[in-house]
């Protein structure tokens, strides 16, 4: 377990339009309040299409990540994530998983976490701007390298 206090700022209101990228819609929303890390509570939003990571196969390894991708089409979402800074790219890195009802398909809904959408008619969001401590993912070794939240230089209560 790792936990930190947070030094939260601003709070950022953010509307993404009809037809946008969302990843792109989210980088030009940090980039333009230059907010480096925070967290976003909760989005309602419409996509087109996404990709969240998913498999129908079995899995070699259950116990790996999976990477791959399942398609939705026509959706509404529900989400939520963090975002840390990644200073070797000069860029946010967004964590965001969604649960998203498939509208032409009785609204059989799918939960994972977001690889990529199209925006359809709206997103809301509200961004919680983290001024301290830093936080940035950083990929763990011992779990198939999956980058982890990490809080500062070190988190409180782990060990030196």
């Amino acid at each position: 377990m790792r936990s930190h206090e947070l030094t939260t700022g601003r709070t950022i209101g953010v509307t993404f339009s009809h037809g946008e990228d969302f990843m792109s819609s989210l980088a030009d929303a940090c980039r333009a309040h230059r907010i480096r890390q925070g967290y976003i509570p909760m989005f309602i939003a419409g996509f087109a299409d996404a990709q969240i990571v998913g498999a129908c196969d079995k899995l070699d390894d259950p116990k790996a990540p999976v990477w791959s991708a399942v398609h939705l089409t026509n959706a509404e979402a529900l989400g939520g994530g963090t975002l840390a800074y990644d200073p070797d790219q000069e860029t946010v890195r967004p964590h965001i998983h969604v649960t998203a009802g498939r509208k032409e398909q009785a609204a059989i809904g799918s939960t994972s976490h977001l690889l990529s959408a199209t925006v359809q008619f709206l997103t809301e969001m509200i961004i919680i701007e983290v001024t301290a401590p830093e936080m940035q993912r950083i990929p763990d070794p011992d779990l198939y390298d999956v980058p982890l939240l990490r809080f500062g230089d070190r988190d409180p209560g782990q060990p030196a």
